[in-house]
C-alpha cells in the first residue's frame, strides 16, 4: 500500500514514518501548511522537515506556498471552527494530490498530536476521501508523541511551540502572560 501522508511539521511526523513503515506501508510525504503564521514560523518548520528529509532520505512533495491569506479567506464565512476548516484544506490538497498520483490513500502526522482534534481530522478525512473516492487511513497514533518529542530533541529539529495559526500563536500568547501574571502575584 503507497499512502500520501500530509506532513504538518518535522516533529510530528517522526513517528507516524517509522510506524507505518515497520506496518509495510510506503510512504510519501506532502508538505502543504497554508495555516502556518508568521511566515517565519512557517521557514522554520520547512527548513526543518528538509533537514529530516536530508537525514532520512524521504520521498517528499512540497507546496511550498505561505499561504496566510488563503487560510483567512477560507475562514472568513466558518468564524469558531477554525479547527475544521484547516484540517479540511490540507487533508483536500491531500487526497486531490494522492489521486493524480494514483497513491491507494492519504493520512495525515496530525493524528499523532495528542493537541489536535483526532476525531474531527478523522471525520474530516473519511468525508473528503469518499468526495474523491479515495480511502482515508487513520490510526490512533498519539501513543508514539513522547518518542517524536524525544527523536526531535536528539535529532536537532526546530521545535514549534504551538500548532501554527496566527489564533494558535494568540492563545499560547495569552497563556504565557496568564502564567507571568500568577508567578508575579506569587512573588509578591
Amino acid at each position: 500500500m503507497k499512502l500520501l501522508m500530509h506532513i504538518c511539521c518535522a516533529n510530528c511526523s517522526l513517528h507516524p514514518i517509522r510506524h507505518l513503515s515497520s506496518k509495510g506501508i510506503d510512504l510519501k510525504g506532502l508538505w502543504f501548511n497554508p495555516n502556518i503564521h508568521p511566515e517565519e514560523e512557517y521557514t522554520k518548520r520547512l527548513e526543518a522537515l528538509n533537514t529530516l528529509d536530508s537525514l532520512w532520505g524521504l520521498d517528499i512533495e512540497y507546496i511550498d506556498h505561505y499561504g496566510l491569506k488563503d487560510f483567512l479567506n477560507a475562514l472568513e464565512d466558518h468564524k469558531g471552527i477554525r479547527c475544521a476548516v484547516c484540517y479540511q484544506m490540507r487533508l483536500r490538497e491531500t487526497a486531490s494530490t494522492a489521486k493524480k498520483m494514483g497513491l491507494d490513500g492519504f493520512t495525515t502526522t496530525l493524528l499523532v498530536s495528542p493537541y489536535q482534534k483526532f476525531d474531527l481530522i478523522v471525520e474530516t478525512g473519511k468525508q473528503i476521501g469518499k468526495e474523491y473516492s479515495i480511502p482515508f487511513y487513520f490510526e490512533d497514533l498519539r501513543g508514539g508523541w513522547q518518542e517524536g518529542v524525544r527523536l526531535s530533541k536528539e535529532l536537532g529539529l526546530y521545535r514549534q511551540k504551538y500548532c501554527g495559526c496566527i489564533y494558535s500563536k494568540q492563545e499560547r500568547e495569552a497563556q504565557k502572560r496568564l502564567k507571568k501574571s500568577r508567578f508575579n502575584k506569587i512573588a509578591v
